[in-house]
């Protein structure tokens, strides 16, 4: 369980880009389960299987425990309605993918939503950080990016050298044969969280929007263009899969860098 607090959302180094500021005080007054692990294509098959959806595409690399990708935020949620379902739980996504509460009733207060559903953006990060327990690190669980990460200097056959950037980059993470990894493969932040600083992006409940400097309480964003991806990828140089890092895109968006993991409020 992730036990509800207080903490510091955002670029508090300030060398990240302008999006990931300011940084900003948020708390959070309910505490949620957040899966240990990112959702993988074994259990994403078995949803596909058993809604008659496709199955994503895994370039080639292995299914099993390796983290799904090629998946829209629109999937991710009809996978969390799925999953509240088998368990008789309410669903926590109304079809235009507004919360509900138990009752059916569309909320914007992710501490009324009872099924399975994406974290928050506030949630996630707080999460990644280590919540009550964080001890103030850069990444999730270190201020060695190796120790927690698969990113583009470590996610291949080789091990890359120098800066990667532009097309030089792309070029070097593709000839280096980069790639995910399966999950858990690297250490556990404070709470036992593994991959919150790379391997996939995770989608997010929230709509992408530009940060405030005010306090927040249980923040969600409920309305905007984009949807919010978080935690950096395989894909990704050192920085940017640092605990403050963010993006985001339409909810039909699939690309081999992006899945997820689900949480629930705890009652």
């Amino acid at each position: 369980m992730v036990v509800k607090g207080s903490f510091t959302m955002g670029d508090e180094v300030g060398d990240l880009w302008s999006s990931t500021r300011p940084a900003h005080k948020v708390t959070l007054t309910y505490s949620f389960y957040m899966n240990k692990y990112e959702v993988t294509f074994d259990e994403y098959d078995a949803f596909c299987e058993a809604t008659g959806r496709t199955k994503p595409y895994d370039s080639g690399w292995g299914r099993g425990t390796r983290p799904v990708m090629n998946v829209s935020w629109n999937d991710a949620i009809a996978y969390c309605n799925r999953l509240s379902e088998m368990e008789n739980l309410p669903k926590a996504y109304y079809e235009n993918g507004s919360f509900l509460d138990k009752d059916g009733i569309i909320t914007s207060d992710p501490s009324r939503v009872v099924g399975y559903r994406l974290p928050t953006e506030a949630e996630w990060e707080y999460a990644a950080r280590g919540g009550k327990v964080s001890k103030g690190f850069r990444y999730s669980g270190s201020n060695n990016a190796d120790e927690v990460a698969w990113y583009s200097h470590n996610s291949g056959d080789e091990l890359l050298e120098g800066p990667l950037s532009g097309e030089d980059g792309l070029k070097a993470i593709t000839e280096n044969n980069c790639r995910s990894h399966e999950d858990g493969t690297k250490a556990p932040n404070e709470l036992g969280l593994h991959d919150m600083s790379e391997n996939v992006w995770e989608w997010c409940s929230d709509w992408y929007e530009v940060y405030s400097s005010s306090e927040q309480t249980n923040p969600y964003s409920g309305s905007g263009s984009f949807m919010v991806f978080r935690g950096g990828s395989w894909f990704d140089i050192e920085i940017a899969v640092r605990v403050a890092i963010r993006s985001g895109n339409v909810r039909t968006f699939r690309y081999y860098y992006l899945g997820f993991r689900v949480c629930r409020t705890a009652f």
